[in-house]
């Protein structure tokens, strides 16, 4: 279990503190839901969390493979409905892999990140796909 606080500090700002480490961050409303936009908002921080969840998967894949994926990137696009009520509509992920399309990892790679836990956890409604492009050798 990892516990999170959240305080609300006025003016729609919250401050989370990760319990394990201490760490912090900030949120603000987003600026079409009367916020600022200032900061990451709650919703940003689902589609961050999908974000880091498929590149870290990619990471431990790569791991117990010994692959090198250095300079992978996952970009995510949120888009927001108001209907049925205001809510995450779809995520979609784009990411850049640095090894080639023809890589023997590839097929086993894609079906780890698909099993991402965010991925999992979300909406069943939720449109979230990922689409992957395979870069060949990164360029470290």
């Amino acid at each position: 279990m990892v516990q999170v606080d959240v305080i609300y500090q006025g003016d729609l700002h919250t401050q989370a503190t990760h319990g394990p480490s201490g760490a912090t961050l900030i949120t603000d409303a987003p600026v079409d839901n009367c916020g600022k936009g200032e900061l990451f908002s709650p919703t940003d921080l689902v589609g961050t969390a999908l974000g880091t969840c498929v590149l870290t998967i990619l990471g431990i894949y790569a791991q117990k493979n010994g692959l090198d994926v250095r300079g992978a990137t996952a970009r995510v696009q949120k888009e927001m409905s108001a209907v049925p009520v205001r809510r995450i509509a779809k995520l979609t992920t784009e990411m850049r892999i640095p090894l080639p399309a023809d890589t023997p990892h590839r097929g086993a790679i894609e079906r780890a990140i698909l099993s991402c836990p965010v991925h999992a956890s979300l909406h069943q409604e939720m449109e979230k796909p990922i689409v992957f492009e395979w870069v060949g050798q990164h360029p470290f």
